[in-house]
């Protein structure tokens, strides 16, 4: 499992939620403890909005926690709006392309968890991506391919409906073709403005993801596990569960894929 946290509101610097706090994600890369798996270590990334609408983008193959440029980005980089994320991965090979987030255009993707069996029928995730996307499918990962579903579902417009739809469909392959967990998923995405989370999964062991707002910063942290070991001003957000963030406000809304999954 991998780890991630974003951040929005107030421009802070980066380094506050990926370097600072005793629990930091660089901490969680070599040692999560929400997670089936401690060490994460197959790359890492940062997408982070500034002056222009599409995000910048830095990812790489090595560890969080040795990669000798990522320290020194984060204590420079200031933003109201960012996403960062440490890769375990679960089959497909570490590379650039594979590490997260994702981004097409304004839109940057995140995300935790497994779609079950999926090597068995990568091609066929693979189709599910319509031509005017397929050239934007850079690496192998479910986690790639549920975005670029999701965006060819309507994320840009509906982006509840569009990620509902997506997981609905592949949920269903993995049923047809894969097997159990047949989808585990917390992913986190943006268009620059607002920041999107989901905690949901087709059993009883979706992955953690919690939320926080600090009135000293002026904004609101959303991670796989809180930032510090005491966890008891973070909120938990329930299974089954599409969370919309702009800055103070939060609206949880119910996620439920599984009727869409049935109809199809």
């Amino acid at each position: 499992m991998c780890r991630w946290a974003a951040y929005v509101g107030a421009p802070i610097f980066l380094e506050d939620i990926v370097c600072r706090p005793g629990h930091s994600l660089i901490a969680q890369s070599h040692n999560a403890t929400h997670s089936t798996t401690a060490i994460n270590a197959d790359g890492f990334g940062i997408a982070w909005y500034g002056e222009r609408p599409e995000p910048g983008l830095y990812r790489d193959i090595l560890p969080a926690w040795s990669d000798p440029n990522l320290r020194s980005i984060t204590a420079q980089v200031r933003s109201s709006l960012f996403l960062a994320h440490v890769r375990a991965s679960t089959g497909t090979a570490t590379s650039r392309n594979n590490c997260h987030p994702f981004v097409v255009g304004r839109w940057s993707f995140m995300h935790n968890g497994q779609v079950g069996g999926y090597d068995g029928f990568r091609r066929d995730a693979d189709m599910m991506i319509p031509d005017d996307l397929y050239p934007q499918r850079k690496g192998a990962t479910d986690s790639e391919a549920l975005f670029l579903i999701a965006l060819a579902e309507g994320l840009d417009r509906d982006p509840q409906g569009g990620l509902e739809r997506a997981a609905a469909r592949l949920a269903g392959l993995s049923r047809a073709k894969g097997c159990g967990p047949h989808l585990r998923l917390t992913c986190c995405f943006s268009d620059g403005e607002t920041l999107y989370a989901v905690r949901y999964a087709t059993d009883d062991k979706a992955p953690s993801l919690w939320h926080r707002w600090s009135d000293t910063r002026g904004g609101r942290a959303v991670v796989s596990e809180p930032l510090e070991a005491d966890e008891g001003d973070w909120q938990a957000i329930p299974p089954g569960s599409f969370c919309r963030f702009r800055d103070a406000e939060v609206e949880i809304r119910p996620f439920a894929p599984e009727g869409l999954a049935e109809a199809a």
